[in-house]
């Protein structure tokens, strides 16, 4: 596998008109995304690094896409300010352009939308080399074809992102989270379901089987324990206050609970979907985790089992599947049961003609 790095956007200009196929790479935490394309040359972003523009009181941030997601945390925390989405991963290494391209985001989408919502703008190189933009630098100015929104969760299919425009949010002053145990699965998406329709207004709310569910609420902490009663009330289910609650999270933002030797899949779901998936995943002891109110899967797809048995599991309950890590024994991927509509392939025809960056071989030109 040739490996290409360049260590500014000229020459990433450069290597995309130069090369026939290759496929880009960030900070290598969801090595699935590269799977598919084995034999494939790698563009390594990691030279394209650094916040370029940063305006804490206009609330957004510009940064070349390489850029670690820890580096831009930081900066934004010595201004008490964050992003609301969570990006996991920051810890093992993930860049901003890896969130975009993977649609991934973490427990914070709860409360306030995913990667998809904060991103305004962004400049990136099509199939043919030509740079591109999208968007703005603030918010009330983010004019022009909308490809920030295209290309999250692109997989970086459409092209190379280069810089990368987010709004961002003040910090909340204090955080506290409860951790209730409602007995069961039915009872634990039951008391989700009562949550999700409720007024209270949580930043994160994780189930992990069969009952245990994680609430976090943030804001004035001196109206925190108020609040706190009124969701011990709301769930009427043993509760208790997390002591750890700072550590607790970035567990969750790690995947922490996450065995490596096992594949790692995303699941778009729903609280129907989580009832009709979880008995089977349960009897192939498959660990898993259900976020951000129901809407999400996060499964360890045991070593040794077939994908398409996890394929059939999805196609009987209507849904999709995203591998961000394979077991050593796998290399299948990273798209489950999903398949190319009329759109998208007429977005890919003019973005990407040559199928330079595709993961399908049939995509390509000879």
């Amino acid at each position: 596998m040739n490996l290409s790095a360049p260590g500014n956007r000229a020459e990433a200009v450069e290597a995309v008109r130069s090369s026939k196929r290759l496929r880009p790479r960030g900070g290598g935490t969801k090595p699935a995304l590269l799977a598919a394309a084995a034999d494939t040359p790698i563009l390594d972003l990691s030279g394209l690094s650094g916040i370029i523009e940063y305006d804490p009181g206009e609330y957004t941030f510009t940064a070349l896409s390489g850029t670690p997601v820890a580096e831009v945390r930081d900066a934004l925390s010595d201004n008490r300010q964050y992003l609301p989405f969570d990006p996991p991963l920051s810890e093992a290494g993930s860049t901003l352009g890896g969130a975009v391209a993977s649609g991934v985001s973490g427990p914070g989408r709860y409360r306030y939308g995913g990667v998809r919502d904060f991103l305004i703008g962004a400049s990136f190189i099509d199939g043919e080399g030509r740079e591109l933009r999208g968007g703005g630098k603030v918010v009330k100015n983010a004019a022009g074809f909308d490809f920030p929104k295209l290309l999250t969760g692109s997989l970086g299919e459409l092209g190379v992102l280069v810089d990368l425009t987010f709004k961002v949010f003040p910090s909340k002053e204090a955080f506290a989270t409860l951790r209730a145990d409602a007995g069961g699965l039915a009872e634990a998406v039951e008391a989700v379901a009562r949550l999700n329709s409720s007024v209270e207004e949580l930043f994160a709310l994780e189930l992990e089987p069969p009952g245990t569910l994680l609430l976090r609420l943030g804001g004035i902490e001196s109206v925190l324990p108020a609040r706190i009663q009124r969701l011990r009330a709301l769930l009427d289910l043993p509760c208790e206050l997390v002591d750890d609650e700072e550590d607790c999270w970035r567990r969750e933002g790690e995947f922490s609970w996450a065995s490596r030797d096992d594949s790692f899949v995303k699941i778009p779901a729903t609280l129907a979907v989580i009832e009709a998936l979880d008995s089977h995943l349960d009897e192939l002891g498959a660990v898993r985790r259900y976020g951000c109110g129901g809407s999400v899967a996060w499964v360890c797809w045991p070593a040794g089992e077939s994908f398409e048995k996890l394929e059939e599991l999805l196609l009987n309950v209507g849904t999709t599947g995203l591998i961000l890590w394979h077991s050593a024994d796998s290399s299948a991927g990273p798209l489950l049961n999903r398949k190319e509509g009329p759109f998208e392939g007429r977005i890919r025809s003019v973005l990407d003609g040559p199928g330079t960056f595709s993961i399908h071989p049939s995509r390509r030109e000879p």
